[in-house]
């Protein structure tokens, strides 16, 4: 008998010596984390800070929030439909790695109320917490501003109509619930998640400004509870209708929302930590990209240009790259642009250039875009880009640019350079004030100190949105106009020295024109240009009018 207790015990004890050596053995998960900082004190630069963390998946769990058979609206259950077979892959080896799967339907507990799911989350002992686990978890000003987007027509994007209701009755089917894991919608996940011994929990789910935020198991309520969060930034959506604030599209949106967690919450991680390959994307986000070509030495647009380029197109969503040459234009080099390749695959060109001859090779690039039928936006010196003579056999003009592509007719400007001479006063064509293009622009003229340029003698398929003179003169001049032919869009305006991208007027036109070019939608007239914060409107519009 004696032996045989020996030998039990020996046993037994070497069940639980290999568990903890297995256990000890157990290989971490490497997550590659990416969180945001302000870069100073005051400035509105945001830096993205990446790095790689370790988490033991004995002690993390994986929450998956609201994933929702069906929403009230159709366009929610049909991206929720085609990210959970993504999702479910993720679980299947998170769980592999021995993770805790935690289902959190809300809503459908009825559903799985006889589920061992369900059970083992019940019986996890309730505990006492710090902070109080609340039903829900709304936004807390000393933590964080207002979210980026406004989510409170409800959030319906494409059927902003679709009443409101209860639609769900379980979780989405083509995520499997196995053995082991857990089904709550309380706070019970805290609860079974202090009886496992994790602190580090992975969320996704749906939605991100909401349920993913504010639910007892999900971000905001885990941060607080001192849990080690992670959110999984391509398995999550957002309700957010594009046409509210801040009049993004609806992807766009919710990359906003994660921009925001990953400040002010949570460093964000990618399925691809654990499938490997690309991360998750909807098929209906589309990244459009923008080319900046700029080559010229009066007006300072190597610097204005991206700036505007980084505060009102960046953080919209568009990809923009800069194709430069030197501002120098009697450098050996001042023909040679840099990344112009980027041309190939942009969607909009934007160019500012000075009679320069670029390499041939981009020259083919910037041709084939035209003949492709992509947009081109012209800015100031656009009219005599590339009217000057080669250096060599190796760069190449385009004289007819101005005529051909922009609708122009560039014969020289006026010597009206304030301070000295009066100034350019420029208003909206009365004929054209419905166009989308001045959109948010009032009819009051207003003053500019770039010499006005002119540009009589349009072609017959351009339309003159703005129109100038020197100040006590009557002679009138077009000062932007639109251009279509063979379903392209062009959008010129002959303004751009660093006194008017100051001015909110012209930013506004500028950023119209280039959504208009797009086909993209264009804020509406409440829409506040920033000249200073690069992710939301300014307080309060400069005036048109000086």
């Amino acid at each position: 008998m004696i032996a045989h207790f020996v030998r039990a015990i020996a046993a037994q004890t070497f069940i639980l010596v290999s568990t903890w050596i297995g256990a000890a053995a157990a290989e971490p998960m490497t997550f590659n984390t990416r969180a945001r900082t302000q870069a100073a004190t005051g400035s509105d630069r945001i830096e993205v800070v990446e790095k790689q963390v370790q988490w033991d998946p004995a002690r993390t769990a994986v929450v998956v929030c609201d994933m929702w058979d069906k929403h009230h609206c159709p366009d929610a259950t049909e991206r929720v439909a085609e990210m959970a077979p993504r999702m479910n892959e993720v679980l299947k080896a998170a769980r592999a790695k021995g993770m805790l799967i935690i289902h959190c339907p809300s809503d459908t507990m009825d559903f799985y109320k006889d589920h061992p799911g369900r059970k083992l989350a019940q019986a996890a002992p309730k505990v006492e917490t710090k902070v109080r686990l609340e039903g829900w978890c709304a936004v807390d000003g000393a933590k964080e501003p207002p979210l980026p987007i406004d989510d409170s027509d409800g959030g319906c994007d494409g059927s902003p109509d679709s009443p409101s209701y209860k639609a769900w009755t379980r979780q989405h089917p083509a995520l499997e619930i196995m053995e082991g894991d857990a089904i709550t919608d309380s706070a019970e996940a805290f609860y079974l998640m202090r009886q496992h011994g994790i602190t580090n929990v992975l969320i996704m789910g749906v939605h991100i400004n909401m349920c993913v935020l504010g639910r007892p198991f999900a971000i905001r309520q885990m941060v607080t509870q001192g849990q080690n969060v992670l959110l999984m930034r391509d398995m999550t959506d957002s309700m957010y209708n594009h046409r509210k604030r801040p009049w993004v599209s609806h992807f766009r949106g919710t990359e906003l929302v994660v921009e925001h967690i990953e400040q002010f919450w949570c460093p964000s991680v990618t399925s691809a930590d654990f499938l490997g390959g690309e991360p998750f994307r909807f098929k209906g986000h589309v990244t459009k990209k923008i080319a900046l070509v700029i080559g010229e030495n009066e007006y300072s647009t190597w610097e204005t240009l991206p700036e505007f380029a980084r505060k009102e197109l960046e953080w919209r969503g568009y990809e923009v790259s800069t194709v430069l040459a030197t501002h120098i234009e009697t450098a050996p080099d001042a023909n040679t642009f840099g990344n112009f390749e980027a041309i190939r695959d942009a969607d909009a060109v934007v160019v500012s250039v000075r009679r320069r001859t670029p390499q041939k090779a981009m020259m083919d690039l910037l041709r084939a875009h035209v003949a492709a039928g992509k947009p081109v936006v012209g800015l100031r010196t656009a009219n005599h880009a590339f009217q000057a003579n080669p250096p060599s056999a190796d760069f190449a003009t385009w004289n007819d640019f101005d005529t051909a592509v922009l609708g122009g007719h560039y014969a020289g400007h006026y010597n009206n350079k304030p301070p000295v001479a009066p100034h350019s006063l420029i208003e909206v064509v009365e004929s054209s004030a419905a166009h989308p293009v001045l959109t948010g622009v009032k009819t009051a003229p207003f003053r500019v100190t770039s010499h006005l340029y002119k540009c009589r003698n349009l072609a017959s398929t351009a339309v003159s949105l703005l129109q100038g003179r020197v100040e006590g003169q009557d002679a009138v001049e077009p000062v932007a106009w639109v251009h279509t032919t063979d379903d392209r869009r062009v959008f010129y305006i002959s303004l751009g020295n660093v006194d008017d991208f100051k001015h909110a007027v012209f930013r506004r036109v500028l950023l119209n024109g280039i959504l208009w070019s797009l086909k993209d939608p264009i804020p509406p007239a409440e829409f506040e240009i920033t000249t200073a914060d690069a992710r939301a409107p300014s307080p309060k519009p400069e005036k048109l009018a000086e």
